[in-house]
């Protein structure tokens, strides 16, 4: 147990430093060929209740995919993360203002107030078709290096036990985001899919 954590910390170390490296632009460039490449994905195409993460500065940018599930009427929900434990909700947002007036967290990102009961909870109600996960770094076969917390691997286990059922899961991922092959635990979930940009 004490080496997996060595091993993911050291990882987490080196994606950090590579992803540092990248500029804006390039950042932005490669998230708006991701959002394309997701936009005509069959799993985003037919879903109804989608999860998407409000991305920090090391992940890829989500702000035209958000744009895009308003425009498209499907259900937006974002993540309100519990600081002090690894619980996490996806509560549902009316529009992108209504996500951009949200307060914002010590880690920089907007999400609803803790005292904010007004909104749906997707476990709650309909569960969920598809969750876009961030995370530091990824393997091709669906492993996935978080940031130590465990939200989405407590998340996905509370969707398991929803009648709905496991959502389909989708990770965006930043080229230099991508490692041979990500050390996990028997508690972390596999993500069903990485979208990066592939060079061909």
């Amino acid at each position: 147990m004490a080496a997996l954590r060595a091993a993911k910390q050291a990882l987490r170390k080196e994606i950090k430093r590579r992803v540092a490296a990248v500029t804006a632009e390039e950042k932005l460039r490669q998230s708006l060929v991701l959002s394309r490449k997701l936009f005509k994905h069959p799993k985003y195409v037919s879903c109804k209740r989608i999860a998407v993460f409000v991305n920090m500065d090391d992940e890829v940018r989500t702000e035209e995919i958000i744009k895009d599930v308003f425009r498209l009427g499907k259900s937006c929900f974002i993540p309100r993360y519990e600081s002090r434990s690894s619980h996490m909700d996806m509560l549902k947002m009316k529009s992108l203002q209504d996500i951009q007036t949200l307060p914002l967290t010590s880690w920089n990102i907007r999400q609803p107030a803790k005292d904010d009961k007004s909104r749906e909870e997707a476990l709650a109600t309909g569960g969920l078709d598809l969750i876009l996960m961030p995370g530091l770094g990824f393997d091709r076969s669906g492993k996935r290096l978080g940031r130590g917390k465990g939200f989405y691997d407590t998340y996905l286990e509370r969707c398991i036990r929803h009648p709905k059922g496991k959502p389909y899961t989708i990770a965006l991922a930043f080229k230099e985001q991508l490692c041979q092959e990500i050390p996990v635990g028997d508690n972390d979930v596999l993500i069903d899919e990485v979208l990066f940009e592939d060079d061909q």
